[in-house]
Formats: structure tokens, C-alpha cells, sequence
């Protein structure tokens, strides 16, 4: 993740590595991780549901870029000063997202 902003905080930083963990990656354990990512539409969602197995509904189909833009999108809405999320599939292989323009 790349967060940016044009002051640094009393301390010197743009966001402590404390506060990152505690906001983002709180809401990846407690949405993303051990669970299935579908896209809501995906015919296997009620079959998971039934099962009472975790998942995670996607508007579009779970990606890497997908995935890359809902943390993006929870980093934001957690008021952190996001400018990029990168998503690994392999050690070689990333999507990324940020915001539009």
C-alpha cells in the first residue's frame, strides 16, 4: 500500500506503521482472510452459504485488481491517505489500484 500526504504529522511520519496495521489490516483479517472471495452474482455463493463457510461478496469477480481496488476503497473510507494498493499473486506477478485519473 502507498500512502501519501503533502505534510508529515507532528512525528515526522504520513501514517504510523502502528496505525496502518491497526486499520487496515484489522478490516483484511476480519473480511478478507479464510474466506472465499466471489463475485456476488456467482452461481456457487448460495451453495458456500449453505455450508456456513466465510466468504467475501464482490461486485466484480475477485480479481487481483479487483481485490487490490476493495482494500483501496476500505483504506480510504478508514480516512488513511491512500494512493496505491498493490496485490501479489505469485513473488513476480501484482495487479494494482488507485483512484482514477
Amino acid at each position: 500500500m502507498t500512502l501519501a500526504r503533502k505534510k508529515l504529522d507532528r512525528r515526522g511520519m504520513a501514517v504510523d506503521f502502528d496505525d496502518i496495521k491497526r486499520e487496515i489490516q484489522t478490516w483484511v483479517d476480519e473480511r478478507l482472510d479464510h474466506r472465499m472471495l466471489f463475485n456476488r452474482r456467482d452461481v456457487l455463493v448460495s451453495v458456500f452459504k449453505k455450508l456456513n463457510e466465510p466468504v467475501f461478496l464482490m461486485s466484480g469477480n475477485p480479481t487481483a485488481e479487483n481485490i487490490a481496488k476493495v482494500i483501496f476503497e476500505a483504506a480510504a473510507a478508514l480516512k488513511l491517505p491512500v494512493v496505491r494498493v498493490k496485490v501479489w499473486e505469485t513473488p513476480k506477478s501484482w495487479a494494482s489500484y488507485g483512484p482514477p485519473g
